[in-house]
């Protein structure tokens, strides 16, 4: 059985496309625990939550390009597959949280801490 790996993973901010690094998300499906007095004295079920997307990034500066991290929202961040397969989109991509950093190979990164509202398999 041959696999299949995930290719390169652009951050699109104003038209502008940003080569990602590294990328984690994390899904929250909004779930909560509903505990209640009964005999059995356990839980009893739960409650439907509103889902979320935590995505982690680091992505390598453009030269020349003047993007004001902090400031993004409305973005969109696509994982291509390497071969065929289903690319998987976050949409309206907005920051919380901007950090830099700076490696011996003289290349500077930035780190974003982001939501997204959706996320699609196209």
């Amino acid at each position: 059985m041959a696999l299949e790996y995930t290719g390169s993973i652009v951050l699109e901010v104003n038209s502008t496309e940003v080569e990602v690094t590294e990328f984690s998300p994390r899904e929250t499906t909004g779930k909560k625990l509903v505990k209640t007095m009964n005999s059995a004295a356990r839980a009893k079920g739960y409650t439907q939550g509103i889902a979320t997307w935590e995505l982690s990034i680091t992505a390598v500066v453009p030269v020349d390009q003047n993007i004001n991290w902090a400031k993004i929202a409305g973005a969109k961040l696509t994982q291509y597959p390497l071969t065929g397969g289903k690319r998987t989109t976050y949409q309206d991509v907005f920051v919380t949280e901007v950090g830099e950093q700076y490696t011996v190979d003289n290349e500077a990164r930035i780190n974003i801490s982001a939501f997204a509202l959706n996320k699609i398999e196209e």
